[in-house]
């Protein structure tokens, strides 16, 4: 038997086994009892969007709820920026409004406080766009990157969360993915200092099909010498074979393959 403490002023004790019956893993409910949260104030927080317990124990300290959480995930925010916004006087939907517009927290001015201040349109997600976010936060990545491919046009689920787990630009990240590259491929691309807009460049200046590109590339090819391979008969079917076999070798940077 372990006791957890919640908000609620007096919590019973909750039996371990309550948690793990109910999705939890051994591990997670005791980081959950650990930050003093209840069973159902958990659950409350993983359906807002927080999935771990120092995060919503951040949250909470910062005067939000499960239930006032989800606009500033949304915006991008963090625990420390709602209380610098909170103390300087913005409710937390007008700080997320301001936090999207790119503003830093700063004091009110004398005269919209007295005049008032026009909120700015809601940056709403729709319903697509915000099952894409939850994924994207289950699985591990930041609101701040969440939100930025979603931004950019990731709207398939599956699609976004394997390329925003490998910390790609989500604009280098589309162009990598257009083009044909698997995240991670493209992601030994960029450690190698290879930019997705240069490569797109290259390779079109050779005259080489886009949809070669990715087999060529990873089989160890610069743009000339798979023009000359292509010209001597060796075709995209065995460069792609090569890619098979290369096990994504990490293909070397721009400046060592001129």
């Amino acid at each position: 038997m372990t006791i957890a403490y919640d908000e609620h002023p007096d919590p019973e004790p909750e039996d371990l086994h309550r948690w793990t019956e109910r999705g939890f893993t051994v591990a997670e409910a005791r980081g959950w009892i650990d930050n003093g949260f209840l069973l159902g104030s958990a659950e409350r927080w993983r359906g807002s969007g927080v999935y771990t317990p120092g995060d919503a124990y951040a949250w909470r300290t910062a005067g939000l709820s499960p239930y006032t959480v989800q606009p500033l995930l949304r915006a991008g925010m963090t625990p420390r920026d709602a209380v610098q916004w909170h103390e300087l006087g913005y409710s937390h939907t007008e700080a997320a409004e301001r936090h999207l517009a790119g503003e830093r927290p700063r004091p009110r001015r004398w005269w919209r406080i007295l005049l008032g201040h026009r909120p700015r349109k809601s940056d709403t997600l729709t319903g697509e766009q915000s099952a894409t976010m939850r994924a994207l936060l289950r699985s591990g990545v930041p609101v701040a990157t969440g939100r930025a491919y979603l931004d950019a046009g990731w709207r398939d689920a599956a699609t976004a969360v394997s390329w925003a787990r490998t910390g790609l630009d989500p604009a280098q990240a589309a162009v990598c993915h257009s083009i044909g590259f698997t995240p991670s491929e493209a992601s030994t691309l960029a450690e190698a200092g290879h930019d997705g807009f240069e490569l797109l460049r290259q390779w079109w200046d050779a005259g080489i099909p886009r949809t070669e590109v990715p087999a060529w590339v990873v089989a160890g090819f610069t743009p000339d010498g798979a023009r000359h391979a292509r010209d001597a008969g060796t075709t995209a079917e065995h460069a792609a074979v090569l890619r098979a076999l290369s096990g994504q070798s990490t293909p070397k940077p721009p400046e060592e393959r001129n």
